[in-house]
């Protein structure tokens, strides 16, 4: 019964936001921190499906200092969740198919989001470069989904290695983005469908102690560790409620 209202509700809010996020965008186009407010619009939503978002950040991370951010990347409500914890200053790397989303991809490219042609690898490397370039003269903080997938529930998956050469190259520090499980949270007749954590761990820079694939296959460790730990901590807090 609840769905019959929460689906309407979810339609128009994402209109509305989508609306109000493209005069912004339009108004002042590529500007640092759309992505920000973009985050913090469309974690409104998260209300309206019934779910609480608590971001923990450590204090390390500072808002006006550029980081390579890696976040897991769950399924489609992630627009709504994970995506609150854009900082000020932060651009994303996605598909360029996203563009061809009607409003949501032009508020997507407007917000100075960058691009990449996953078909085209020449290109991709090459999108690697321009967020490189983006780190260096703009103090742009950029964010991956180094999963290059969702996971629909199968956990952190392995990691590619694009946000760790772009550390390597831009010598600006990793930051991990963690959220609890996601996957089947949101029923649709449920009024309450608990709390999402999401932690923002503290800066690591990539020495030379380790190679591109062993610093990935660390962090890969690192965030499965971070989900599991969270997921112990939403379920005491389902259990109390």
């Amino acid at each position: 019964m609840i769905a019959l209202f929460r689906v309407p509700a979810l339609f128009i809010a994402f209109l509305l936001i989508n609306i109000a996020l493209y005069v912004v965008c339009l108004l002042r186009p590529f500007h640092r921190d759309n992505v920000h407010i973009a985050g913090q619009m469309y974690s409104l939503m998260a209300k309206v499906v019934g779910l609480k978002i608590v971001i923990r950040k450590d204090p390390a991370v500072k808002d006006d200092e550029p980081y390579v951010f890696i976040a897991n990347h769950q399924n489609s409500f992630d627009v709504i969740t994970i995506c609150k914890a854009a900082l000020p200053g932060v651009v994303t790397i996605g598909k360029k198919s996203l563009i061809w989303i009607p409003i949501f991809g032009q508020i997507y490219w407007l917000s100075g989001n960058i691009l990449i042609d996953r078909k085209n690898s020449g290109k991709a490397r090459n999108t690697l470069d321009i967020a490189a370039n983006k780190i260096a003269k703009k103090k742009t903080s950029v964010w991956l989904f180094p999963e290059g997938t969702r996971s629909y529930g199968r956990g952190i998956l392995p990691f590619k290695q694009g946000a760790f050469r772009l550390a390597k190259t831009t010598n600006e520090p990793i930051v991990m983005v963690t959220a609890s499980n996601l996957h089947k949270k949101v029923k649709w007749n449920r009024w309450n469908n608990g709390t999402l954590l999401i932690d923002i761990s503290a800066p690591v820079p990539l020495n030379d102690g380790r190679d591109v694939k062993e610093w990935m296959a660390h962090f890969n460790e690192q965030m499965k560790q971070k989900f599991d730990e969270l997921n112990a901590q939403v379920d005491e807090l389902e259990k109390s409620r």
